[in-house]
This record gives structure tokens, C-alpha cells and sequence, in this order.
């Protein structure tokens, strides 16, 4: 013997647009085949001692979310976050940073989704229902009677009446979005000119000071182990990082960790292959020495470091997002999301026999930003 479960008629959407709530969530339940073997309320009496700690309890995690967001607001925006070399003054709050920073917004989203976990275990109805399935999507009128369910049964666990509830839940959810957005845009929002024409994006450690000579120096990992490059050093085929010296740097321990540190510093130096054929970016005819050619290794897609260079090809390679640029032709972008060419570092050789740089790059390093520009 079986049971055949006889569909209900069921209503145009112009009826159900004409329905109370209860009536819409009571149809959603017919067109599902819904049976509700059993809903008992949590709550029977309303007002009792245990009904308000309960409420106290769930309100307890929202507010402990709120005041996670408002602490996290704080770390991110006021908490000292430029780096400071290891054993340096303040280098105990610099590095309390990023944990500080991690926990509180990880308690507000942990307090939160348990405050709502709370608030379904502790006030939502015991309900036991049966439902037939059903294949294929649903219609417009099981779209709008499933919405009237949902509300009817926020409704039933007497959520409009629970205002502590209510307010803090709110409060959490306010702070936690307003984190959110100014973590979102913070970053993003950087005045390129600020600074004139030495704003930190448009120059890097490598332009020149006073006129003082810069090299291009090896990292041997001892700051104070200074070991310039000559072109002799490198075999054909081959590619270093370089970074940016000064003279007037040599005792200077923060000086030197800096240009070893900063992010716009390493550069490339690649010797090329004898009688390669090699394509030029106009204006920067004279930027290579030779077979020598330097250039940015912060990539222009999203600045991960380009630390891959294949000789056979003549390929750089980013390992972040897989970009490559080739070498040979101005190491324009060839394969990858990236877009504009690496900078290039225009370099020679000065009377010692050193490789040195000619200048700053004539373009910003790294991805683009609002106003960023060329001068060749």
C-alpha cells in the first residue's frame, strides 16, 4: 500500500503578494510538503528569571564582539606598525602588531557567529518536521512564501521583544562592518605626492644624494660585509640581486640594514648572452652597461618578488601569479596578469671598476597607483 501526497493547488503570485505573513509561511509549508510533527517554544511563560540570563548570556558574546571590533579599530589604526630593526626602541610594540591585530578581529568574527549560535540554541522553537523532496528548482511562489517563513520564524522566537539582544547583536555587527571597510580602504588610500618629488612611491633607495656615487653591493648576509660588484664577476647567462650602497652608509648599522630591507630596493642584475639580440624602451637606450642590464625585482602586477630568471629563454619569472617578462626586450611582460614592464635601473661602471647607478629609476617600482607616472 502507499501513500500518494496530494500537491495543493497553488496560488499565483499575485494572491500571495496579497497574503498576511503567517499565511505566506503557513503555504510554504504546504507546497513543500512540510509536516511539523512537532514546535514547542523554548520559552512558554515569557519574563522568567531563566528566560532573562539567557538573554543576558547571548547578548553577553555580541557585546564582547563590539568590544573586540572597537579594539581592533584601534590596533590598526593607532598601534605603531613601520617597521624597527631587533633590538631597536619599540621594536616590542612593532611586533605585537600583527598578533594584536589578528586577535581582535578574529574574537569579534569568533563572538559573533557563536553569539548567533547561542541565539538559535537557546530561543528558537524545538521543532521535529517531515518534508518530502522534491527535484528541480523552485517556483516564484515558493521564492516568496519561503522568505515569509524565514521572517515568521525570527518572529516566533520573539526576537522584536528582546532588545538587549537586539542592541548588542547591532552593535557587534556595526563595529565589525566598520572594521571591515576601513581595513578594506586604509591600504588603498596613499597620497602619492606627499613628500614632492621625494615622496616614498616616487623615489627608491637608489637615487642618488648630494651627488654621492651608489653602488651596487651584494647581501652576504652581515650588513657590514660590504661587497661591491665588478662586471667581472658575473659569468654570461647568469642573474644577482643587488642592492643599493653608499660610502657614507659603511658605519652607519640602520643605514645599512635599511638599504638591505627596504621594499623598492632589490634589483636584478642579469648578464645577457654575447651578441644577443636586444630591444630597447624608448628613452632608456643608455640604462645598460654591456651585457648588463638591472632591473626592479618588485613586480608590476602585485609587487611579489620577480626571483626567477630562466638564461635559456631569457625569462623572468614572478612565482606569485606566474607573469614572466622577457629580458632581452626591456623585460616587458609576455605571459601573466602583469602588464607594464619592470623598471629598469640605469647603471655603469666607474673609475674604480664598480658597478654603479646612474640614477633613481625613472618610473615608480611595483604595481600602479592612482597618478603614478614615466620620466624617461
Amino acid at each position: 500500500m502507499t501513500t500518494s501526497h496530494q500537491q495543493p493547488p497553488a496560488p499565483t503570485a499575485a494572491e500571495v503578494e496579497d497574503m498576511t505573513l503567517e499565511q505566506r509561511a503557513r503555504l510554504a509549508g504546504e507546497l513543500d510538503d512540510v509536516d511539523v510533527v512537532h514546535n514547542q517554544p523554548k520559552w512558554p511563560l515569557s519574563g522568567t528569571r531563566a528566560e532573562k540570563r539567557a538573554e543576558r548570556s547571548v547578548a553577553l558574546w555580541f557585546v564582547i564582539s563590539a568590544v573586540s571590533g572597537l579594539a581592533f579599530l584601534a590596533a590598526f589604526l593607532f598601534w605603531p606598525f613601520q617597521y624597527v630593526a631587533p633590538g631597536e626602541p619599540g621594536y616590542s610594540l612593532y611586533a605585537l602588531y600583527t598578533p594584536i591585530v589578528g586577535f581582535t578581529f578574529g574574537l569579534a568574527v569568533l563572538a559573533v557567529g557563536v553569539g548567533v549560535i547561542a541565539y538559535i540554541k537557546k530561543f528558537f522553537p524545538d521543532e521535529v518536521s517531515v518534508q518530502q523532496r522534491h527535484d528541480g528548482a523552485s517556483d516564484e511562489v515558493a521564492r516568496l512564501t519561503v522568505t515569509a517563513q524565514l521572517v515568521k520564524a525570527g518572529k516566533d522566537t520573539d526576537i522584536a521583544r528582546r532588545k538587549l539582544i537586539v542592541r548588542a547583536a547591532g552593535g557587534a555587527a556595526g563595529v565589525l562592518g566598520l572594521g571591515l571597510g576601513i581595513a578594506a580602504v586604509a591600504p588603498l588610500v596613499r597620497n602619492p605626492w606627499k613628500g614632492g618629488d621625494d615622496a616614498a612611491l616616487w623615489v627608491t633607495p637608489w637615487k642618488p644624494v648630494n651627488g654621492e656615487t651608489v653602488y651596487l653591493r651584494r647581501d652576504t648576509g652581515d650588513p657590514h660585509d660590504i661587497s661591491l660588484v665588478r662586471p667581472e664577476d658575473q659569468d654570461p647567462g647568469s642573474m644577482e640581486t643587488v642592492f643599493p650602497f653608499r660610502e657614507s652608509d659603511r658605519d652607519d648599522e640602520e643605514a645599512l640594514v635599511r638599504s638591505l630591507r627596504a621594499s623598492d630596493a632589490p634589483v636584478m642584475l642579469i648578464r645577457l648572452r654575447p651578441d644577443q639580440q636586444v630591444v630597447h624602451r624608448s628613452g632608456q637606450e643608455n640604462f645598460n652597461y654591456g651585457d648588463y642590464y638591472a632591473f626592479s625585482k618588485i613586480c608590476s602586477h602585485l609587487g611579489c618578488p620577480t626571483s626567477l630568471y630562466e638564461a635559456q629563454t631569457n625569462r623572468i619569472l614572478c612565482p606569485c601569479h606566474q607573469s614572466q617578462f622577457l629580458a632581452t626586450e626591456y623585460a616587458r611582460p609576455v605571459f601573466g596578469p602583469a602588464t607594464r614592464p619592470l623598471a629598469q635601473l640605469p647603471i655603469t661602471v666607474n673609475d674604480e671598476g664598480y658597478l654603479v647607478a646612474k640614477g633613481d629609476f625613472a618610473e615608480p617600482v611595483g604595481p600602479a597607483f592612482w597618478e603614478r607616472r614615466y620620466n624617461p
